[in-house]
């Protein structure tokens, strides 16, 4: 699909320090983790609804508190989650990454409980 906007990809709390941390470590897993990170930011660059789309009834609380209205999630390697929200005007489109967390912050950010 072609967008007729500019997409700006703009890391917001969270999600700036985990990638900033992420940067920061000399790791296999974080060196990774950070490729994957900007290889999804080249697709939603692209395609910002590339993600899946979190429903409504679904979105946490802090993220409603927020004012987020939409939300969407991508699985990253090692089983990591970047969630992100979109919006825009008539010039361009906002896409803010959100969240950027591991499986288990991700079940928690949600309530998810183990098995």
């Amino acid at each position: 699909m072609a967008w007729n906007k500019q997409i700006r990809i703009l890391l917001r709390g969270q999600a700036q320090e985990s990638f900033l941390k992420l940067k920061e470590r000399k790791d296999k897993e974080a060196q990774i983790l950070v490729k994957s990170i900007h290889r999804i930011m080249e697709i939603l660059k692209k395609n910002p609804q590339f993600g899946d789309p979190i429903r409504k009834e679904l979105i946490p609380e802090a993220f409603i508190k927020a004012g987020i209205k939409n939300l969407y999630r991508v699985e990253l390697s090692n089983f990591w989650r970047m969630l992100y929200t979109l919006d825009g005007n008539k010039i361009e489109i906002f896409l803010f990454i959100l969240s950027i967390v591991d499986h288990p912050a991700y079940d928690k950010l949600f309530g998810y409980r183990g098995r």
